[in-house]
């Protein structure tokens, strides 16, 4: 395995919680560095589908990437520029040495540029471990389950022979203990401030969103718990906004927190989402009894779908009004990445989907980097002033 980096001798004091978050949210490269420093070995993955239990069971710490907000210019060399920012993005910031911390990387097979991104990374890095995780797209029949407990085993046995140490059925149901817990916290942090959107800003929220995914698993029960109650205490409370509409944000990534800011400038806030870095990351538990990796895989196919896998042919469009419903939203917004295939494919059937029942929506699209200030509020205010 790669050599721990020096121990990091930089002290931070944290006034609350929130602020770690913030930190590992904005800095995940310094997180990850602290992690090193104290022996972790560091899986990266891309893609909510990934089965973070194993990882985490394997003694390995699981970490999302985000990509880069900075210019792309060697993926460009592998990735055609039509390609999302997410995959291209990702593969710059490997190419460049920014992610020198990893011991390895995890690829579940969702859509095609990821399964491109899967070849060129192995083609093109020298991280030590490496796995593509080929999960079935049809996820409604038996046959179905039986694959992806398959695929979850093998990946199981990969990690085993990489790391040289057994998954033991207890290290396996201590880690989806471990996991139901955050995700049970996360969900509960999301219908506070569904009830009472003033409790925190949409951009500290997506914040612990993507803290989630970057910080130690073993910590973040307790750290969340904490969280929640200083959340409901009113130390994160924003100033109360008048006559605000509720929106659902659905799409794929949103790693954008001045997003939410200009969308609360406008006059919105963000009740719910539909998105894989919000609730389809954190949506259903895992059972703890009987066969793991079957349970692992009735969770992922279960959980809220995104548009590269298939339930029925209106599963994503019931599941949305629903949320909309649920929430009592005034309007959708439909945040996507440029070139996100599946995405852009999906969005047509859901617009006419919430239009036949009278719910407003909007598109709108980016890349790594959000568009300007002013042509983006002009958009969230036009939209919002419709409602």
């Amino acid at each position: 395995m790669p050599a721990i980096l020096p121990r990091i001798k930089e002290k931070r004091i944290f006034m609350n919680t929130l602020d770690q978050f913030l930190a590992a949210a904005e800095h995940p490269e310094r997180y990850a560095a602290k992690l090193k420093s104290e022996g972790a070995s560091i899986i990266a993955f891309l893609c909510s589908y990934t089965p973070e239990e194993l990882i985490h069971a394997a003694g390995l710490h699981p970490m999302r990437l985000f990509g880069t907000r900075g210019p792309i210019m060697r993926a460009d060399g592998h990735l055609q520029a039509y390609c999302c920012s997410l995959a291209r993005g990702t593969l710059e910031q490997a190419l460049a040495g920014d992610l020198s911390f990893l011991d390895g990387a995890v690829f579940p097979h969702t859509c095609d540029t990821i399964q491109r991104l899967s070849d060129i990374w192995r083609l093109n890095t020298s991280f030590g471990f490496f796995a593509d995780v080929v999960l079935p797209v049809k996820l409604d029949s038996k046959s179905a389950q039986d694959y992806f407990a398959d695929v979850l085993g093998r990946f199981k046995a990969e990690l085993e022979e990489w790391t040289g140490r057994e998954i033991t059925e207890d290290s396996l149901r201590r880690s989806i203990e471990t996991f139901n817990a955050v995700r049970s916290s996360l969900e509960r942090l999301y219908r506070l401030r569904s009830a009472d959107p003033g409790i925190m800003a949409g951009s500290r929220m997506a914040a612990v969103i993507r803290g989630s995914m970057i910080m130690d698993r073993n910590e973040l029960p307790g750290m969340l718990d904490r969280l929640i109650e200083e959340a409901e205490s009113g130390i994160y409370r924003e100033p109360p906004g008048k006559d605000k509409k509720r929106l659902i944000l659905s799409g794929g990534i949103c790693d954008h927190p001045d997003f939410y800011t200009a969308l609360e400038d406008s006059g919105g806030v963000v009740a719910w989402d539909d998105l894989c870095t919000g609730s389809r990351f954190f949506n259903g538990t895992t059972e703890t009894s009987g066969n793991l990796p079957a349970a692992l895989a009735r969770r992922y196919s279960r959980r809220l779908i995104c548009p590269a896998k298939h339930l029925s042919t209106t599963a994503r469009a019931e599941r949305l009004l629903e949320i909309v419903r649920e929430h009592r939203a005034d309007g959708v917004i439909f945040f996507l990445l440029k070139f996100c295939d599946p995405h852009a494919f999906d969005y047509p059937w859901l617009k006419e989907f919430l239009e036949k029942h009278n719910v407003p929506n909007t598109l709108i699209e980016v890349e790594h980097q959000l568009p300007p200030e002013g042509q983006l509020k002009t958009r969230l205010e036009t939209f919002i002033q419709t409602l």
